[in-house]
């Protein structure tokens, strides 16, 4: 099958890095409005340098929603079951969004810049008109609207390093989910210790786009003996690490407690949020299935398009695969998947079906452990 190439137009945002990142990208998705590099060598090939190197991501793609006004941190409140009255400027927090009947909208980073000021960095989905709509019909007294800011990213075991030689702070005082300010080439950010893989690194916030290229080439003069390369979210590191993806691993069909985002909330929070009747009435019955780590044997199961049917033994509910690769660290292929809440255990046995036939795995443990060795 040929792949039609994209008509880049007004229509789809533009990314004040693509000048630096597009060049070398060999696949490319769309993301937000926002053209975002999916590959550059081979996905192996960066998956590798990922882990012992380190990248710079254009990452523009990660939209931010600001919501600033007396209201502010009571609308935030109501947007998630996530308890956010501890929150202090300089913190970022993971919070699941949801809907009336507690399916997922998005799975934004939150940033307190003060507290009557918020950005909300979004996955894949459009936040902007949602907020807006609970804001106005809720009555809540804000401002919500789209700032001028965009986050270009490292990642990789050598960002501290290549960090460390951009700022005055030491690196290790960006504490996990939490972020400062700094100049870099004269540019005010916001940098935080955040990111979207398994190995560690930071994303700075750029508020004016007219010099993203000159923050590009900043860090890359910083890292000429770093091997740093263009680089992006990677399907094998987020699978290993546990990323879940909207759009991909949860949808608006899916609640946080099926997608097992319920350790990063706690359902009898003071204020009141959307949807918490709905996701008090699933704890209560439990949810119909769960997310669960799988393993297969083989390669060649690989099309992210497809959402592949899974049997569970034990089980007459049927299942599915949501994500799936293969890892070549494991030997085996590694994937997200919905099993059956009554067969959901480490050790499970399932069949996949695929177009090539089907292929028999387990159900593995947040460790990637089966009871049986699949390799």
């Amino acid at each position: 099958m040929t792949t039609p190439r994209l008509n880049l137009n007004q229509r789809l945002r533009k990314s004040p890095f693509e000048a630096r990142s597009h060049v070398g990208a060999t696949l490319a998705s769309v993301y937000n409005h926002v053209v975002l590099p999916s590959v550059y060598v081979s996905l192996e090939e960066d998956y590798w340098h990922l882990r012992e190197h380190v990248q710079i991501w254009d990452v523009a793609c990660q939209v931010q929603v600001e919501v600033q006004g007396p209201d502010a941190l009571a609308l935030m409140e109501y947007l998630t079951p996530r308890d956010l009255s501890q929150i202090v400027p300089g913190q970022c927090v993971y919070a699941p969004l949801i809907d009336a009947d507690a399916g997922i909208v998005n799975d934004p980073i939150i940033l307190c810049l003060a507290p009557d000021r918020f950005w909300l960095s979004i996955s894949d989905s459009d936040v902007l008109l949602w907020v807006k709509g609970l804001a106005t019909g809720a009555g809540f007294n804000v401002r919500v609207f789209d700032p001028d800011v965009f986050p270009v990213s490292i990642q990789g075991p050598k960002s501290d390093l290549l960090l460390s030689r951009l700022i005055d702070t030491p690196t290790h005082d960006i504490r996990r989910f939490r972020f400062i300010e700094a100049k870099i080439a004269g540019l005010d950010l916001l940098i935080a210790r955040t990111g979207w893989s398994g190995q560690g690194g930071f994303e700075f916030y750029l508020a004016e786009s007219a010099r993203g290229v000159d923050l590009w080439d900043t860090i890359v003069g910083a890292a000429t003996d770093l091997n740093l390369r263009s680089g992006c979210p990677n399907l094998i590191d987020r699978i290993e690490t546990g990323l879940l993806s909207h759009g991909n691993d949860m949808t608006l069909s899916n609640n946080p407690i099926e997608a097992g985002l319920d350790r990063f909330f706690k359902l009898g929070k003071d204020s009141h949020y959307l949807g918490r009747q709905a996701l008090e009435a699933i704890a209560s019955s439990g949810p119909s299935q769960r997310m669960v780590r799988i393993m297969v044997p083989g390669s060649g199961i690989t099309n992210p398009r497809e959402i592949y049917p899974m049997t569970v033994s034990g089980s007459k509910q049927a299942g599915r695969v949501t994500s799936i690769c293969h890892s070549p660290r494991m030997h085996c292929h590694v994937g997200f998947a919905y099993a059956p809440a009554d067969a959901c255990s480490p050790g499970t046995r399932i069949t996949v079906s695929t177009p090539a036939g089907d292929a028999e795995g387990q159900i593995a443990d947040q460790y990637w452990r089966v009871e049986a060795s699949v390799n």
